[in-house]
């Protein structure tokens, strides 16, 4: 399972996340800019969602695909609490994501971006800073 940790930055809302591999770190960026911006009603009716992206490169792949969630957590009014990557091969990913009704906004995310996004291998695995628009 991958981590993320919140990170400084001067006007938006950063963090930096890892993941084993290329599927966790998606997955653990999505839960992790999910986690920012809401909570959910577990004790409503669960929402279900499948996405598919294709993009030219794996950094416009993971900013596609935060940008693709916010906007599907916007439409339907629901925060993401379970993300299954089914399928990532180059630059494509097929995905079934789970959630919720949110209860409680915490932060307006209004996208992510290409700022400083670079996805490298460290000692923690595979990592990325990501700054979201807020």
């Amino acid at each position: 399972m991958g981590t993320w940790r919140e990170v400084e930055h001067t006007a938006d809302l950063a963090i930096w996340v890892c993941g084993c591999d290329l599927s966790d770190l998606f997955t653990s960026a999505a839960q992790a800019m999910m986690s920012l911006m809401a909570r959910p009603d577990e004790s409503a009716q669960p929402v279900t969602l499948g996405v598919c992206l294709d993009s030219y490169d794996l950094e416009a792949l993971l900013v596609d695909w935060l940008n693709e969630l916010l906007y599907l957590s916007e439409r339907h009014n629901v925060v993401f609490t379970a993300i299954d990557i089914r399928r990532m091969e180059g630059t494509s990913l097929e995905a079934q994501l789970g959630g919720y009704p949110i209860a409680r906004r915490l932060r307006g995310i209004k996208a992510a971006t290409y700022h400083e996004l670079e996805i490298e291998r460290t000692a923690e695995g595979l990592c990325t800073q990501i700054v979201f628009d807020v």
